[in-house]
């Protein structure tokens, strides 16, 4: 629908707690986080989780910090809205039962207040099965919305930075989501939109629904409580561009007012709110996705040379424990994951270049998983580097030849040698 101008600047999708019992808010999880036999890894399989935010934490304090940042400012943001964003916790808050709140409110001065959280530069994903479990506000005039924008943003300025619409809902038709997406050349009003209506025709914002798109290579589909009913693909574009095949960042917010939903009325009640349960985003097959360069997905060992493990010293599990390699014995702190959002993940943290170094003898290290450039990887199978895109260099085992039992590991200019062959 009408698209809002922005800044210039194997688990089922049930609502299952256990999944990820031991998140920080951005950490990276996977399902079948399990030892496999070192000689035959398992592929990750549909379904598993690759990045997960479940909201879990003390009643009244702030989204995580390390996903989440804040679009503040009224101004209209290019449709007449007419709220005025706010990083106060009165707007955007949890609320001690697992869910993300998002609150609309009107001041005493009659203005409009409400919060528009975004991850740009922070977690940044391509393809998956991309979802969020979320009860929506209702009210005329009130404008809930789960969308993403291309990573590239604002260096490349809108439209042509690509936007998906996961779930929108316009407060005067509580009983359909549009799903849409805005590119060059179909944006705007010509965005290409699709509608779920309730099968009962009831409002949306009664309780929690599931909205979700399955983002592949040249083709997203949409769906609400599993039930698909929108697809976009190249085809759809014509001539036009195609942006989709890139990372993205993810939005939430409510905004009130603007030139779709039209705006507050008598019958308008405010304060409203949108909780959300959880943002889960599922391997879906695509492979590559979350900028991970065709880093291959599944769980087990990575082996330095085809002989040693990669490891994590005494399976300890502190920021900064700097990563080695050692004899493999099948222990969970040789079990990595490779998620498809190009993250390698062991005992709940990431493959992390320390600091974001980009210069030779840079170690790596087991941090708490961020989604910044400084953790995520790619393989050539040719080679068999592991590279860090971020540096433009390798991961190599410290000292060089031989490879040895206890050698640490660093990013090093890529040399194709031994100790930077790596076998998952």
């Amino acid at each position: 629908m009408h698209a809002r101008l922005r800044t210039a600047t194997p688990i089922p999708a049930r609502r299952r707690r256990a999944a990820a019992a031991a998140l920080g808010a951005a950490t990276l999880v996977a399902a079948g986080l399990v030892a496999s036999s070192p000689a035959a890894p398992a592929e990750a399989a549909v379904g598993d989780i690759v990045w997960a935010q479940e909201f879990d934490g003390a009643s009244g304090s702030a989204p995580d910090s390390s996903v989440w940042s804040y679009d503040t400012g009224a101004g209209g943001w290019g449709n007449a809205e007419l709220q005025s964003y706010t990083t106060s916790r009165s707007n955007s808050a949890l609320d001690g039962q697992g869910n993300l709140v998002i609150t609309a409110r009107r001041e005493a001065d009659g203005s409009y207040t409400s919060a528009r959280l975004q991850s740009n530069d922070k977690v940044e994903l391509k393809y998956g099965r991309v979802e969020a479990r979320i009860q929506i506000p209702r009210g005329q005039g009130i404008w809930p919305a789960f969308w993403m924008l291309g990573a590239d943003f604002p260096q490349t300025s809108w439209p042509s930075s690509g936007e998906i619409d996961v779930m929108e809902n316009v407060g005067k038709e509580p009983h359909r989501i549009y799903g849409t997406v805005h590119g060059p050349g179909y944006s705007g009003g010509s965005g290409i939109s699709g509608m779920y209506q309730h099968p009962q025709g009831w409002s949306f914002a009664d309780t929690f629904h599931t909205y979700a798109v399955d983002w592949k290579p040249g083709s997203i589909t949409w769906s609400v409580d599993g039930n698909v009913y929108h697809q976009v693909t190249t085809s759809r574009v014509g001539s036009n561009p195609w942006v989709f095949d890139k990372p993205y960042f993810l939005i939430l917010n409510v905004a009130v007012g603007g030139q779709w939903p039209g705006y507050p009325d008598a019958t308008t009640q405010l304060p409203q709110q949108m909780k959300v349960d959880y943002v889960r985003v599922y391997d879906n097959g695509s492979g590559g996705g979350g900028g991970g360069g065709g880093l291959p997905t599944g769980t087990g060992t990575v082996k330095l040379a085809n002989s040693l493990c990669l490891d994590v010293p005494w399976a300890q599990t502190h920021d900064g424990n700097p990563i080695q390699v050692v004899n493999c014995n099948g222990n969970a702190a040789q079990q990595w994951t490779r998620g498809s959002d190009g993250t390698i993940r062991a005992l709940g943290k990431c493959l992390d270049v320390s600091n974001s170094g980009k210069t030779n003898g840079t170690v790596v290290q087991l941090w708490t998983c961020n989604g910044t450039g400084a953790q995520r990887w790619t393989y050539d199978s040719g080679t068999r580097a592991l590279k860090n895109p971020q540096s433009g260099r390798c991961l190599d085992g410290v000292g060089g030849l031989p490879v040895h039992d206890g050698q640490r590991v660093q990013i090093w200019d890529c040399n194709t040698q031994a100790n930077q062959q790596w076998y998952l």
